[in-house]
């Protein structure tokens, strides 16, 4: 069970963030009788008007599946995940295999107007908010104070939340921070066994899983508090020795110290010269850019977002990334560990993370920024920007068994504008494990592309953000899911899921990590398991025209 193995880490509580049904299905996959008969009336209420699912059709066109048809399939799934027989007595756990789309002719010119993640949650938390009956499922707190959860009384229309998701929710509002009495975010980890080091600090990347809970709990006042005490760190000095960080940059995270005796709270940012080999977090800007769009999704206030200051600060983040220089690529040079990889791994250059948060930061600041102020130019920036980006990305970053034999067969020192081998990658740079791993269906974003370098690993939230952004094309959406299937043992495993594939050893890992103690093989960044890269799946289940039963009865078999 997820919350059984690592309940300390608040980052897991984004499983609660998930549409009730589907939460209930990732956290507790073996069901009682009570949770079963729950679970059934549930996803018929929630999936009757379930806008997003569709499902394929065997010709070339596609057609919006029956709701009530898609609720009972996925209830048919559940039931077959629990042992539960057929009308025939037999358990046929594969009677959906069939339904799964296959890959057609990847366009990689397509635009970008797909509905993006934060999309996806502000219209759940809309649907949520309309069913008041059932929102005890979420949290036994739901609407109540931060402090103190309210215990769930019996009601016939009522149902009691699991036990795995009241404990979830208790731990999270233990790891809250309070700035002068309000709730600023939570803590990295809460784990009184270990030294804190830097976990007892907010950090941006990690809060945001916890955001979108409070967010389709109905608690959005602890993100708005968070967006605005961030804000204004941002506009604090930010200095590492004698060299000032750009005005845009935002910290990496912050801690609130509290003084008895005066009474008063200071708050304290780091924005890497504190942090573990003094490193400024490239991606703190852009997820707080998609937390602002999705707190203004999911609450309909977009105050906020309008506010001069908070406008100040998109495009001060926006001048950093959009700033002409020597680059001749759309995407960003990053340094080593400068995101949520914060050690040494390898990932310098153009990391995939980095730039599948660019181009989905870059798409909600579209929808955020006024023209008003300077905003129109960076309109016509992102615009520009977007365009280069997708086709940069969708061209050269992704590998499918296709690509991967055209580059087996790169012919080197092309020295030429229509030249194939644009990045004179050298073949035999290819790395043995890459053939064994690459399916016939099925393909990926790789982790980097250089000149003269390709890195072929599999990073999670690089792949899952491309899905949720729309960057990648809706065939590049099914290979990834269909790259999920063929190698669920080695990206999945026993405990979802591995930040990356595969993991770094002997030699190979003494060079890239420096030796480092932290990162041995299939441990941490390198390989290691991290179950809250689960949410960042769940909303494409819902937004996407998959086959959304077998994928979720997937999840739910395998997680059992």
């Amino acid at each position: 069970m997820i919350f059984e193995l690592e309940a300390r880490h608040t980052g897991l509580f984004a499983a609660a963030a998930c549409p009730p049904p589907l939460a209930s299905a990732l956290v507790a996959p073996r069901l009682d009788r009570h949770s079963q008969l729950f679970f059934s009336a549930f996803c018929k209420s929630y999936y009757l008007h379930n806008p997003f699912l569709a499902f394929p059709q065997t010709g070339k066109h596609q057609e919006t599946m029956p709701s009530n048809v898609l609720a009972e399939r996925l209830l048919d799934a559940l039931e077959h995940a629990n042992g539960f027989p057929d009308k025939n007595g037999e358990v046929d756990a594969f009677r959906y295999v069939d339904m799964k789309p296959r890959l057609l002719h990847l366009n990689t010119h397509r635009s970008c107007e797909e509905k993006t993640f934060v999309d996806v949650v502000g219209e759940i938390s809309a649907r949520i908010r309309s069913t008041d009956h059932l929102d005890v499922i979420l949290s036994p707190s739901i609407r109540s104070s931060t402090n103190t959860p309210r215990s769930a009384t019996f009601h016939p229309s009522h149902f009691e939340p699991h036990p795995m998701l009241t404990d979830a929710w208790d731990a999270l509002r233990k790891s809250l921070v309070y700035f002068r009495g309000m709730p600023v975010g939570t803590i990295a980890a809460l784990d009184p066994t270990e030294d804190s080091l830097n976990y007892n600090q907010v950090f941006v990347r990690d809060f945001f899983p916890s955001a979108l809970a409070f967010l389709m709990n109905g608690e959005p006042e602890i993100v708005k508090n968070f967006l605005i005490k961030t804000l204004r760190l941002q506009a604090l000095t930010k200095q590492i020795d004698n060299f000032t960080l750009g005005a845009g940059v935002m910290p990496a995270s912050f801690k609130v110290l509290h003084d008895a005796n005066r009474n008063t709270d200071t708050m304290i940012a780091d924005f890497g010269e504190s942090a573990i080999g003094r490193v400024a977090p490239v991606d703190s800007g852009f997820w707080w850019i998609i937390l602002l769009r999705a707190y203004t999704k999911s609450t309909g206030d977009h105050s906020l977002a309008d506010l001069p200051d908070f406008q100040r600060g998109m495009r001060l983040i926006l001048s950093l990334c959009l700033s002409e220089g020597f680059d001749t690529f759309p995407t960003l040079l990053c340094a080593d560990g400068c995101c949520m990889v914060d050690r040494r791994m390898g990932i310098y250059g153009y990391p995939v993370e980095i730039q599948t948060l660019f181009f989905l930061a870059l798409r909600c600041a579209r929808v955020l920024l006024k023209p008003e102020g300077g905003g129109k130019e960076f309109i016509e920036r992102i615009d520009k920007r977007l365009h280069a980006l997708s086709f940069h990305m969708r061209e050269y970053f992704w590998l499918d068994f296709p690509q991967l034999n055209n580059i087996y067969r790169y012919k080197t020192e092309e020295y030429s504008h229509t030249a194939v081998n644009k990045f004179n990658v050298i073949p035999d740079s290819i790395p043995d494990w890459v053939f064994d791993f690459m399916p016939m269906k099925g393909g990926y974003f790789i982790g980097n592309v250089s000149p003269a370098r390709m890195d072929f690993r599999w990073f999670c939230v690089g792949n899952c953000v491309a899905i949720l952004s729309s960057l990648a094309t809706p065939e590049q959406e099914a290979a990834i899911m269909d790259l999920f299937e063929e190698r669920w043992e080695d990206l999945v495993g026993e405990m979802p899921l591995k930040v990356a594939y595969p993991a770094l050893e002997n030699h190979e890992w003494r060079i890239v990590t420096g030796c480092d103690p932290k990162n041995t093989r299939w441990s941490y960044h390198n390989g290691g398991s991290w179950p809250v890269s689960v949410d960042l799946l769940n909303p494409f289940f819902l937004s996407k025209s998959t086959p959304f039963a077998h994928l979720c009865w997937g999840l739910v078999s395998q997680l059992a």
